[in-house]
């Protein structure tokens, strides 16, 4: 009987071939946490009573989340996580370079490892062909420790995408499709395993969007094969040499199978407050917007930077509206320095936050009013997610978000190609 992505994996670690609900001992390659989940870590390690931690130079510290710190207390919890790198010898990334995930892919994860982290959207590095999972904080502790972990080998699901996009269709507005199709609860504790020639196309960027996404739908990772988009990526960051080949065996045994046809997804909108309730943008012009967020571990990389700054330039934010742009670390905002696309959004009337988590968690950098609507690239919109309970987040692509900024309503970047030839 053939393997999945995720059974192959595990096997390698757990030294055994494994199938979908074992209970299973993994090694670990890479132990991550940010500084909202990592004092706790911090505090159940030293609980332990271990003196040193079993990879220290694959063991990161983020601090993103409130960065810089906006209150004494998180400054304090911050002092606990450098203090405790310069203890143990871990590796920080400290405030500015950047939110853990995109750090994580850009630094620290390579094809056909585990990742293990405090953190829901650990899973983005799905895209590198690697088993990248969220764990509680003490789990954490313990990976840190042992450098193992234990887990349920999760079922997977085929998720099958052929076909082109539109125009102004991107893999975000196909990840919410998606999910709005199967539910936030549609995944529970299984492996989404992308495929299909939509996702053999994708350049990596678009990969760790959907990876990324994958949480959403209960989703206990998101896989991708490896290919020559992968070792071009890893050579692009200097770990040519990591690239392993891994895919599925052709027999692999699946819980389901959904095929979706990319050209027929649209600009899609999750609504308030659940991801999972989605429209289509085209429906939703009577939705005026406060803020808009052009960030987050989701699209925040220099390709979504550049699809918003090529809709806003020579344009305008509409009056009364706020846009927020951050890149999604520091190789990112100057890549986008370079570039010039900083200068297009601060021309266009935007604020560049630090890159960071900041705006997306609710912590600082853009909370809400009551009653305030934000349209953001973020990746999720429950009640109260933006700082504010009364507040209402709306979940959309980059093109999306760049287009409504200039009209002040959520609007349909198709609508900028009816125009253009009418």
């Amino acid at each position: 009987m053939g393997q999945t992505i995720a059974e192959k994996i595990i096997s390698k670690h757990a030294g055994y071939d494994v199938k979908a609900g074992e209970l299973v001992i993994s090694k670990v390659d890479v132990a991550a946490v940010q500084d909202g989940t990592g004092p706790l870590t911090v505090q159940e390690f030293k609980k332990l009573g271990r003196e040193k931690l079993a990879n220290p130079s694959r063991t990161i510290l983020f601090i993103d989340h409130a960065a810089p710190s906006p209150r004494k207390e998180l400054s304090n919890s911050h002092m606990v996580l450098r203090e405790f790198a310069k203890e143990y010898g871990a590796i920080l990334s400290d405030v500015g370079e950047g939110v853990c995930h995109q750090r994580l892919v850009e630094s620290y994860v390579n094809p056909g490892e585990i990742l293990v982290g405090a953190d829901s959207h650990t899973c983005t590095s799905g895209a590198l062909g690697a088993f990248a999972t969220g764990m509680g904080s003490t789990d954490i502790a313990v990976a840190m420790a042992l450098g193992k972990t234990w887990l349920k080998v999760p079922k997977t699901i085929k998720v099958e995408v052929n076909g082109k996009f539109g125009f102004g269709v991107y893999p975000k507005d196909l990840i919410l499709h998606l999910i709005g199709e199967i539910g936030a609860d549609g995944a529970t504790y299984c492996a989404l395993e992308f495929c299909g020639d939509t996702i053999d196309a994708m350049e990596m960027t678009d990969r760790f969007t959907i990876a990324n996404m994958a949480v959403e739908a209960g989703a206990k990772a998101g896989l991708f094969k490896t290919d020559a988009k992968t070792f071009e990526y890893l050579t692009s960051r200097g770990r040519g040499d990591k690239f392993i080949a891994i895919e599925p065996d052709s027999d692999a045994v699946y819980d389901r199978i959904i095929k979706i046809d990319a050209s027929k997804i649209k600009p899609t909108v999750s609504c308030p407050h659940t991801v999972d309730n989605t429209k289509l943008a085209s429906e939703l012009a009577d939705v005026k917007v406060d803020q808009i967020f052009l960030g987050s571990c989701t699209n925040g990389r220099i390709e979504d930077l550049r699809i918003a700054a090529k809709i806003l330039e020579g344009h305008k934010v509409k009056e009364g509206v706020r846009l927020l742009v951050s890149p999604a670390s520091r190789d990112v905002f100057l890549q986008a320095l370079k570039e010039g696309l900083i200068e297009i959004f601060v021309k266009a009337g935007a604020a560049i936050v630090t890159s960071g988590c900041g705006c997306c968690v609710g912590v600082h950098a853009g909370i809400l009013g009551d009653n305030e609507v934000c349209l953001s690239t973020q990746n999720r919109n429950f009640q109260g997610r933006l700082g504010n309970t009364k507040g209402f987040i709306y979940l959309c692509s980059p093109a999306v978000a760049a287009y409504s900024a200039i009209l002040g309503h959520i609007a349909c970047p198709s609508e900028m190609f009816n125009k253009a030839i009418g």
